[in-house]
């Protein structure tokens, strides 16, 4: 999912995008473009606090839908643009990947393998029958075979009667794909695609370089820690592991007895991996309940509860690394591990992975793909798989010719316009100006004009009097 086509290009109307992360603690709406630098220019954002949504499978339609739809209309109202579809993330603990080998004989061998080769031989696997109540969400090539040849990365215009390849398929429970689905479309929008979430916070963060050398791609989110390994540019092995940042907080509000959202602010404020870094006599005091006496919690103390339940949230990680074979040599990980979602900004958590795994390890910002002027909060690690699915919802725009996710304002029509005809820009106004208006329920432009002319009707009419 590479997106060096869209550099040195000037950003189009048809560039535009919507990214919807559906996560356990929050809803996020970003609607952005690649500017003529190759970076994200955000257009509009929007979050909104999911409640119908655990570990990444949607338990509460109505909640979803309403979070959906706060999130979205933010992100409208920042950008003057009306979303219309979406590329939605997907996660939870039903998400499973396997191995596959496959392939096809060509009838004419004589010619060049061309893509339509290589969009039947994925739509064989695709076919594959999984357990019942799964679906295939993604199936991503990895090496192909050409005659018995090995170790071939692009086979588009070689020759050969064989053509074989090793798949990497995501699976995931179809009731969970389609009430995600469900509450996209009951909020007003249509689901282009859903991508593993994984996926599209490692396109957000990871460089082509950590991908080549071998890296782990470890998203630490409310609900679920997502694992994606990369290695030769290839993705090699994905994890969903049911625990995230809710599992720390609830871990603190039971041992220190204090609520949920105390817990979750002692977590962000004062939190730690690291026991070590707090004294005995550190104290942070937490307000009683209606009057009751308050509580003093001991810093070490807060500290120890995060470090039990963070390393085991690693061993989990570690594991997973373990299956993958990465001691092999030639499955060794150079770039060792990046950390990435809201769990990331744990204090000191970057060390404790590296003293549990003993391989490198930083935090994996966004920040890299943004144009300058883009919200600060969204180069933090908990927007990566936000900007991530906007970055495939342009990468399908492009590649697919998809419906556009977002109606340009008036001045890129006209624009646009002018760039596919003969026309000036001005020429292309006073043709705007010349076909009917839409309704008001159809153009913000027209709302806003209404209310200045009633506005000015009743100016008049009042200096009359």
């Amino acid at each position: 999912m590479e997106h060096s086509e869209n550099k040195n290009q000037a950003a189009k109307p048809g560039d535009y995008a919507v990214g919807l992360d559906l996560g356990t603690t929050k809803i996020v709406a970003i609607i952005g473009r690649y500017n003529e630098y190759g970076k994200l220019e955000i257009l509009g954002h929007g979050k909104a606090r999911s409640l119908g949504i655990h570990r990444g499978v949607v338990n509460n339609i109505l909640q979803t839908v309403r979070s959906i739809e706060s999130a979205v209309q933010q992100a409208e109202a920042t950008s003057g643009l009306k979303v219309s579809s979406v590329v939605a993330g997907i996660a939870g603990q039903h998400i499973r990947s396997l191995q596959h080998s496959d392939y096809i004989t060509r009838e004419n061998p004589d010619s060049v393998i061309e893509e339509n080769d290589i969009k039947l031989l994925t739509e064989n696997v695709e076919k594959l029958t999984m357990l019942p109540g799964e679906k295939i969400i993604h199936v991503l090539p990895q090496e192909y075979k050409i005659d018995g040849q090995a170790e071939i990365k692009e086979p588009i215009g070689m020759y050969g009667a064989r053509l074989e390849a090793n798949f990497h398929i995501v699976v995931g429970q179809v009731a969970s794909i389609r009430n995600i689905g469900r509450c996209i479309e009951t909020a007003g929008l249509i689901d282009s695609t859903i991508t593993l979430e994984p996926l599209a916070s490692a396109e957000a963060v990871l460089s082509h370089e950590e991908k080549e050398a071998g890296v782990v791609l470890v998203d630490i989110g409310g609900g679920t820690t997502d694992v994606a390994i990369f290695k030769d540019n290839i993705i090699r092995h994905t994890a969903v592991i049911p625990f995230g940042g809710n599992v720390i907080t609830n871990d603190i509000k039971e041992g220190c007895s204090i609520i949920e959202k105390q817990a979750e602010q002692l977590k962000v404020r004062f939190g730690s991996a690291w026991p070590g870094e707090n004294k005995e006599n550190e104290i942070v005091s937490i307000p009683g309940i209606k009057g009751r006496e308050g509580k003093e919690i001991s810093l070490k103390r807060l500290s120890q509860i995060i470090h039990s339940r963070v390393v085991e949230i690693i061993e989990q990680v570690y594991m997973e690394i373990k299956n993958y074979g990465h001691t092999e040599p030639s499955k060794k990980l150079i770039a060792g591990i990046v950390l990435t979602g809201g769990g990331a900004q744990l204090k000191h958590i970057r060390q404790l992975v590296e003293y549990v795994t003993g391989m490198d390890t930083r935090i994996g910002f966004s920040d890299e793909n943004l144009a300058s002027g883009a919200p600060e909060e969204l180069s933090t690690p908990m927007y990566a798989t936000g900007i991530g699915l906007l970055m495939e919802g342009i990468r399908m725009n492009k590649s697919q010719g998809t419906v556009l996710p977002v109606e340009p304002p008036v001045d890129n029509q006209q624009e646009a316009a002018a760039a596919e005809g003969d026309l000036s820009v001005e020429d292309a106004k006073n043709l705007e100006q010349s076909n009917e208006r839409p309704s008001e329920e159809e153009s913000r432009p027209a709302k806003l004009m209404d209310k200045f002319i009633n506005g000015l009707k009743k100016f008049i009419n009042d200096d009359v009097k």
